[in-house]
This record gives structure tokens, sequence and C-alpha cells, in this order.
């Protein structure tokens, strides 16, 4: 159909199942409205150019999906960075407003380049030969002035235009990367400088890889890859930089080479890797059974500050602990035996990971602090999410925004639902559904596990009691077949890291631990994996 024709396909129905789309992803009505909005907006704007569709309705939901991440602002649309399918077919959607400058051969090399441009470029490059934008518009949108959008243009539309030749001579085709992902897990403070979150071209991807393998230079690269160098000097500028300049995935050498700056596994390592501690799960499984069945009293002792404590909470709380005393166990062994002389990285964060071949362990442990909300000086919220258990929320969150967990906050004492006007109780309703309160009569109360936050640094102290020899003959065991992997696969530059390549061998215990412990009817997880399992706060008046 043609895209002029796209209109008379948005009835009632289909905006029903996008505002629920929309109202499933926002805070509340109000929110979901604009969103709703913001897609017919971006469908009729989509309807008002030339072209066809060939399946009309994936691409209405493709529109809803990216303007819903440019509304979040969490994530950037996947074509800004790279575009994996056949641009002939997506050339034909964008309107052509400069037919002298843009003739379908250059439009066609010119949209293989923009991949490539740092983001600067790339961003005015897309405005202008793509969207169509004027420069004024561009700058007006941008936050810059129109010299800057004028000198960037030039500067970019120079390095397309004499790329665009060269890359003809060399490979008389479009540069195509085939896919290669990973599975980047962090340490620490990601706030400080995630190396990740600017990790996510296909380019750079393979870069990382070639530099895993041996310490090349851009030349190196670029003939590996049949990219021009001058694209593969940018990503490695960026890779090398990381996100604040302190920390990236590549270091530079002294010699100009590029080498891998973290641990990097490939499939094939990381399956062997994981099959060392595999091997003990089910004794390891069986012990912290065991004593989770001796401690379960002292688990319910805690001095909780909501009115009722569920032992499922708590256990849910402290099922990442203990599945980690194994690996500190190992990591024990390990430092104890060979890796003495060697210090810790010293920086706030640190990434680590491996080649995705369809296997992911674990899941994620995030936190936020905040002061002032609610009438606490200061509050500290902590998810923990996996296989059975949905994420809540992200490092990132702003507590003063998050009207669900404000009423969390306000509700631990007790809240009065007769007390709280119309959008409140939206709100509300929105918390008791993902597992923030639950209701009893006419009050709310929260049903996260809430502590003082004075008794913060001893909600672990039982768990962690484990890692204290309760698995000292299969640790010892592990740590020896670890270190000779080790030793092995980590170039000697890196060998500081060796406790992440311990992190990564260990992944399974925390899946196998959480199934054993279901299987045996300790932990029960949520319904759609949405509840309060895996959250709690800290408080502090």
């Amino acid at each position: 159909m043609k895209k002029n024709e796209l209109l008379n396909l948005i009835d009632g129905e289909l905006l029903e199942k996008l505002f629920g789309f929309c109202y499933g992803r926002t805070r509340d009505s109000y929110e979901a409205q604009e969103l709703c909005s913001d897609i017919v907006f971006a469908l009729i704007k989509a309807a008002d150019t030339e072209g066809e569709i060939d399946e009309p309705y994936p691409f209405i939901w493709r529109v809803a999906r990216n303007v819903y991440a440019d509304f979040s602002n969490d994530r950037k649309r996947h074509a800004e960075h790279f575009y994996e399918g056949d641009p002939n077919k997506v050339l034909p959607l964008i309107a052509n407003h400069h037919k002298d400058d843009n003739s379908p051969e250059l439009l066609n090399a010119v949209y293989h380049r923009i991949a490539f441009l740092t983001k600067a470029y790339r961003e005015v490059m897309i405005m202008f030969y793509l969207d169509g934008m004027s420069t004024a518009e561009i700058a007006k949108r941008q936050n810059i002035s129109e010299t800057a959008v004028r000198q960037r243009l030039f500067s970019a539309r120079n390095k397309v235009r004499s790329e665009v030749k060269e890359m003809t001579e060399i490979n008389n085709k479009p540069v195509a990367l085939d896919k290669i992902n990973y599975v980047i897990w962090g340490d620490g403070d990601p706030l400080w400088g995630d190396p990740n979150t600017i990790f996510n071209r296909v380019l750079s991807k393979h870069i990382v890889w070639l530099c895993r393998k041996k310490p090349m230079t851009s030349i190196e690269i670029s003939k590996e890859l049949g990219v021009p160098t001058i694209y593969v000097e940018d990503e490695l500028e960026v890779l090398a930089y990381g996100a604040n300049g302190k920390y990236g995935l590549l270091r530079r050498l002294d010699n100009g080479r590029y080498a891998l700056n973290f641990i990097l596994l490939d499939k094939d390592e990381m399956k062997e890797a994981a099959a060392i501690c595999t091997e003990h799960i089910p004794t390891v499984c069986d012990i912290i059974y065991d004593y989770i069945e001796k401690r379960k009293n002292d688990y319910l002792a805690f001095p909780y500050l909501n009115k009722n404590v569920d032992l499922n909470l708590v256990l849910w709380q402290q099922v990442y602990t203990m599945a980690r005393a194994f690996a500190d166990n190992v990591e024990t062994k390990l430092w104890e035996k060979y890796f003495s002389d060697r210090k810790r990285p010293d920086r706030p964060f640190s990434v680590y990971g491996y080649v995705d071949y369809g296997k992911y362990y674990g899941g994620g442990w995030d936190s936020v602090d905040a002061e002032n909300v609610c009438g606490y000086t200061k509050v500290h919220l902590v998810n923990i999410y996996n296989d059975y258990v949905k994420k809540h929320f992200g490092c990132g969150l702003n507590v003063s925004k998050d009207t669900q967990i404000q009423l969390a906050l306000r509700a631990i004492n007790g809240l009065n639902i007769s007390s709280l006007n119309e959008a409140e109780k939206e709100h509300a309703a929105k918390a008791v559904e993902c597992g923030y309160l639950y209701r009893e009569g006419d009050m709310l109360y929260t049903k996260i596990l809430v502590s003082d936050m004075k008794d913060k640094d001893r909600m672990f102290r039982i768990s962690r009691e484990l890692s204290k020899g309760y698995f000292e003959a299969q640790a010892q065991e592990t740590a020896e077949k670890l270190y000779g992997l080790i030793r092995k696969i980590v170039p000697d530059y890196l060998l500081d890291e060796w406790r992440f390549f311990n992190n990564l061998a260990n992944s399974p215990v925390f899946d196998s631990l959480i199934e054993v412990l279901i299987e045996k009817g300790i932990l029960t997880p949520p319904v759609d994996r949405v509840g309060a399992e895996g959250c709690w706060i800290s408080v502090a008046e």
C-alpha cells in the first residue's frame, strides 16, 4: 500500500491497542495520552511522504516503538547507529528535497557512510540529507548555532564524497558486516562511566573482536574489515575514550596499536569456564538449601519496618548473596594461592563479558540513592532481576519523579486511600499491580521490604556467612582448574582482572540455585515476573 493510505488503518481498534501499549509503559493515563498522540503524529508525518509499505502493521508498531524510545530517552533509535537491512528498501521512503545534490547513487552511498560518521556529523547528515531539514531547522533541533551546523555539514560532506569514490574503487559494493553481539556485565558504579553505553555499533563490535585476538593498528583493522581507515580511527577513538575518558573497552599501546581492555571470552571459552563451576552446583545448592532451613527464623528476625514480613520476599532479597558465596570462596582460594601479588583495578566500575551464543546467565543488581523524599532525609533503593523477576528500575532512576516509589515510601506506616486524589489513586493502582503496595481495608501498605538505614550494612550478614568455608573442598578444586584456564586465555596485562573471570565462570550458580530453591518450595516466583520480589528500600528520617 502507498504511505499516504496509512491513516486509513488508524481506526478505533488500533488506537485502543496503541493506547494500551502506551499505558503499560508510562506512569499514568496522562503520560500515555501524550505518548499515544506523539505516535499518531509520527504516523501522520509518515503518511505525508512518498513511497509504499509492504507490511503496514509491522511498520506502525515499528514507529510506535521508535517514538517510545525517544519519549523515554532511555535508548536511541537503532537507525541512528547502523542499518543492517537493504538500503534500497529504505531509500524510497525518504523524501528527496535536494534532487540536485542527491542522485540515487550518491544517496545510496551516503546512507552507508552515515552509519560510520561520528555522532555529531552523523546527526547533521541524517537531518539534512535524509530528513530534508534546513540548516536553520537543524540548529533549532540540536540547540546549536546555524554556523556550527554548516561547519559540521561541510566537514561531513567532504568526508562522504571522498570515501564514496574510495569505497567504490576498493570493494565495488557497500560495507557489509556480519552481526556479532556480546553479553557484557558490569561491576561497581556504572554512573561513573560505563564504556558499554557507547558499544552499540556493528563496526565497534568487530573492532573489539579483532583487538581481542591481538593488538592492531587502525590500518590493519581497516584492511581486515574492508572499511576505510578514517571510520576505523573514529571508532578506535570512541572505544578507547569510553564514556568518561578514563576507562574504555580498548587501550592504546605505545606502539600505536590498540588492545582489549577488559575480560572477553569467546563462546567455547565461556562454556569451558562455566563447566568447571557447574560440576559442583548440585552440592553447592544442597548446602545452601540446608543452611536456609536452619536459619529461617534468623532471617525473619531482621528488624524490617514493614507491617508484615514475608519470608519469600526476604529470601529473594538474599538469593544473589547466597549464590555469590561460592564464587567468593573460589576467589579467596585463587587469591591466596595464585594472585596475592595482584592489585585490584583502581576504578569505580569495570566490565567483563563473553560472546553471545544464546545463553544468558544470571540477572542484574541496580540501586539508586535519593535525599529529602517523602519526609525521609535519605533513601536507598535496590532491585535485582533475573529470568524469574522483572526489573523495576535502573541506576538512573529519579525518585523525585517516580510517583509509585513515592507512594511506597508514604505507605511504610500505612496510607489511607481516602487521602489520595484521583491522579494518585491511579498511580497507587499501578503500584499495587507491580508489587510495590498491597491493600488492607481502606489502607495501603508497602510490600517492598523496608529497613532503617542504620541496619543496611548488616542486612546480608547471615547470607555472607556462607562465604566462610562452607564449600572448602569444592572451592579448592574449582580454583585450581580456573587458574589453569585463566593463564591460558587472559593476557598478562589483564591478569589484574582475574576476579571478573571468576565471576563469569560462576554465572551458572545463580540460575541453578534459584531453580533448586523453587523446586524445593523455598522460593515462589512472582506471577508474570512482576512483584515485590527482589526489591528493597532503606530509609533514614
